[in-house]
């Protein structure tokens, strides 16, 4: 946590902005998210203890955070963007569940070997891909949706098509 809070706060100080007590408490939850969250979750979890922390603040702080290279944008479903924290080594897909919302992540070296090779082939530097796949789970499928179903209306749903061939 030290070695990222002195990143954030180097960061900060780049951009001329200050490592806040506001600014910190969101670090540190941000950080301490076990999977996947959304500002709103974000929000709940730091009123918990810091009252002073607005959801402006939290909305504010987000995109610093990701910037930062702390923590990354990975899903849009439901209307909302989710997040999570950035961990060496631990390179992961998602697929998403349109029926019941569920996030299942998967990590494929074929899938890496395959980008590396496609874009060392172009001339390509990638720097992060992001790949989101769309469907039903094995649960839903056993409860009789197919790909011909059509999703429920509150089913998960991205906010664009795009989610579907984002790179991370």
């Amino acid at each position: 946590m030290q070695e990222r809070k002195t990143r954030f706060q180097e960061f900060l100080k780049g951009k001329g902005l200050k490592l806040t007590p506001e600014r910190f408490a969101v670090l540190g939850e941000a950080l301490a998210a076990e999977g996947h969250f959304d500002a709103d979750q974000l929000f709940e979890r730091v009123q918990r203890y810091n009252k002073k922390v607005s959801r402006a603040t939290i909305y504010r702080v987000i995109p610093l955070l990701v910037e930062a290279g702390l923590i990354t944008e990975t899903l849009r479903c439901q209307g909302r963007v989710s997040y999570e924290c950035l961990q060496e080594g631990s390179r992961h897909d998602h697929m998403v569940c349109i029926a019941c919302g569920a996030v299942i992540e998967f990590a494929e070296g074929r899938l890496e070997a395959l980008i590396r090779q496609i874009t060392a082939e172009s001339g390509f530097v990638a720097i992060e891909h992001r790949l989101g796949v769309r469907g039903y789970c094995r649960d839903c499928v056993a409860r009789g949706f197919t790909a011909t179903s059509q999703p429920p209306r509150d089913a998960a749903q991205p906010e664009s098509e795009e989610y579907a061939y984002d790179t991370e």
